[in-house]
């Protein structure tokens, strides 16, 4: 990380999770100068698990990350699909070795701190990337030389950057999209999750290799090891009204087992194991809005925020930092225009995918004949055709190269 102080014009990219970081070795490495900014004081990841799908390894294969992230996750070989009404495994989905040879890159699911602390160290070790932590952005305005004067708060102090560009990278409730004109805002979906973790030893061993989906009437339950495969992610999904004043909040258990009341034994023992839970509201962006505006470009969940249905949240934000850069080389005059063809050559994509969680939550919440009919069609599909399905999410790879 340079030392040197504030570049004379670098690109400010705002929000340092897991897009917000990729986004500054993309652009490092297109030979640009990055200002990394967080408000907060010290980076840690919330949450728990996420999935890290091919189409996202081909990105961070290109940092020669994938090794360390193997070790720190799982490779689950199949995605097993159980009725949450019956118990019964209704079909299973190749992933592993199956989604490695079609499209060249690992199924990875990992803890998301360890995903970030991943990427944080790359960061750290890689000149040209000033890191900002306990910074908050609070506007933009261009100057009188056409320059774009980006105005943060560190603690007491104000103070102001000269910046070619500012890239909004803070997440769903994001401070730069409101810089946008006609800037679509986050909603509320009618969705909730409830997430823990498990030690692995405290599972069933059915359960400690593969990922598991468990679908019933206006829910669903997703769990996959991590950490080296010594933990297990849970990630208990409903339809429910949201009644905290924060977007998330600690959960109780008999709350969460109310919910899950009419669930098999099995289930609720697991739901049962963790002394903690925290519940999120699922929001989301419609990614049919402006993005860019000016030397202004949103990227991951502040242009686009996805229910996680498909597990794509991670990977579309770290496909946008690669995209990104790809249309934004260092000799780039025209920013705006730049940021313009990024905006066009990711948001059909963003969208395709966005709509892609919508209909899995309406498909994995069914219920009666609908839910019947759905079972029958995935018990009888092969587990690789199941998995092919999505071979136009897991086989994006950048347009250009990113040398390494």
């Amino acid at each position: 990380m340079s030392e040197t102080g504030t570049p004379p014009s670098p690109i400010v990219i705002a929000g340092a999770g897991i897009g917000g970081l990729t986004a500054a070795l993309t652009l490092r490495r297109a030979g640009h100068e990055i200002v990394l900014i967080d408000k907060a004081k010290a980076l840690s990841e919330v949450g728990a698990g996420l999935q890290l799908s091919p189409n996202a390894c081909s990105v961070l294969d290109g940092f020669g990350l994938l090794q360390d992230l193997k070790a720190l996750g799982h490779q689950p070989d199949n995605l097993r699909v159980w009725s949450g009404k019956t118990g019964d495994q209704i079909s299973k989905v190749r992933l592993g070795s199956y989604l490695l040879e079609r499209h060249g890159q690992p199924f990875i699911v990992i803890h998301r701190a360890d995903l970030q602390g991943t990427l944080l160290k790359k960061v750290e070790a890689t000149d040209g990337i000033k890191l900002m932590l306990g910074t908050a952005l609070t506007d933009a305005k261009t100057g009188d030389a056409g320059n774009l004067v980006c105005t943060y708060q560190a603690g007491e102090t104000t103070g102001t950057l000269n910046c070619k560009a500012l890239i909004g990278a803070d997440g769903v409730w994001s401070t730069v999209r409101r810089l946008i004109p006609n800037h679509k805002n986050a909603r509320f979906s009618g969705q909730v999750a409830y997430r823990s973790t498990l030690p692995i030893d405290k599972i069933p061993a059915k359960w400690r290799k593969d990922s598991g989906l468990w679908l019933h009437r206006d829910s669903h339950l997703v769990h996959y090891p991590i950490r080296s495969g010594e933990q297990l992610n849970i990630v208990a999904l409903a339809t429910e009204d949201w009644q905290d004043e924060t977007w998330s909040a600690p959960a109780g258990k008999d709350e969460l087992l109310h919910r899950f009341k009419d669930w098999p034994t099995d289930i609720r023992n697991l739901l049962n194991g963790p002394e903690r839970w925290l519940k999120w509201a699922l929001c989301t962006v419609d990614a049919n809005g402006p993005w860019t505006h000016g030397q202004i470009a949103l990227l991951g969940d502040a242009a686009h925020a996805m229910l996680p249905y498909m597990a794509q949240g991670a990977a579309m934000a770290i496909e946008d930092a690669a995209e990104l850069a790809n249309h934004f080389p260092v000799e780039t005059e025209n920013t705006a225009a730049a940021l313009r063809a990024y905006e066009r050559t990711r948001k059909p994509r963003a969208e395709r995918i966005q709509e892609t969680g919508f209909k899995n939550a309406k498909t994995f919440h069914m219920s009666g004949l609908p839910a019947t009919a759905r079972d029958m069609v995935m018990k009888f599909s092969k587990p690789e055709s199941l998995a092919a399905r999505f071979d136009y999410v897991y086989g994006w790879k950048p347009n250009q190269a990113l040398p390494s």
